[in-house]
């Protein structure tokens, strides 16, 4: 199996997606360690301030040396440098707040997973003739699970992962899965704000356990 199709495999089977990032080094890097310790083997760092590529360096020598089954993506790539810099950083796979073939183009050429954000039905279509084989919906709090009721037959080889707005409500949760989602995308409901700045990540962790459990009961 490749690594793309492997990857393909797990989202599914974690079910859950922790996505965060923080300007300082060492809370990004103690992040990591408390979702690995909650049984997390996947995780997104997002690209979103100057520090973004600098910590994502450290954090692939920490899952190089202490954390070998970790699957470290890099989210909020815009443009064709962006994932070339990452993809030389050690990134395991890509996602897009927004569907942008040059990205696209830069992963195919590496033979590396690319997920693209979608919101309508032409981007998500334009996005499997490109050959997306998992889209992101975002924001998901605007398109809600009702949309992807909506699509879903539309789409039956694709893959759904909604991010923004999904929280620890297992209600919430459940209404995802139940309308066809693989997984879903947790950044600030799970890794939030007030966590990070009180750097308690035992806290962290323990949600983390919680959204794990919660995903694992829906899906059976």
């Amino acid at each position: 199996m490749s690594k793309k199709d492997t990857i393909l495999h797990k989202i599914p089977e974690q079910a859950l997606l922790p996505l965060y990032f923080d300007k300082d080094e060492t809370v990004s890097l103690e992040v990591l360690k408390a979702l690995y310790g909650a049984g997390i083997r996947m995780v997104e760092y997002t690209n979103r301030g100057e520090a973004a590529l600098s910590n994502f360096k450290k954090m692939v020598a920490l899952r190089d040396s202490d954390m070998k089954d970790l699957l470290l993506g890099i989210g909020t790539i815009k443009n064709k440098e962006m994932a070339e810099t990452y993809i030389e950083a050690g990134a395991d796979f890509i996602i897009c707040p927004g569907l942008v073939e040059e990205v696209a183009e830069v992963a195919d050429a590496n033979d590396m997973l690319w997920i693209p954000g979608c919101m309508t039905p032409s981007e998500i279509i334009k996005a499997e003739n490109m050959g997306a084989k998992m889209i992101k919906l975002f924001p998901g709090d605007m398109l809600g699970p009702g949309f992807m009721s909506a699509i879903k037959s539309l789409f039956p080889n694709l893959l759904f992962m909604p991010t923004g707005g999904v929280s620890l409500d297992r209600e919430n949760i459940k209404s995802w899965f139940d309308a066809g989602v693989c997984a879903v995308g947790m950044g600030s409901k799970l890794v939030s704000k007030p966590l990070l700045q009180a750097k308690d990540y035992a806290q962290i962790q323990e949600m983390t356990k919680k959204a794990l459990e919660i995903v694992h009961e829906i899906k059976g």
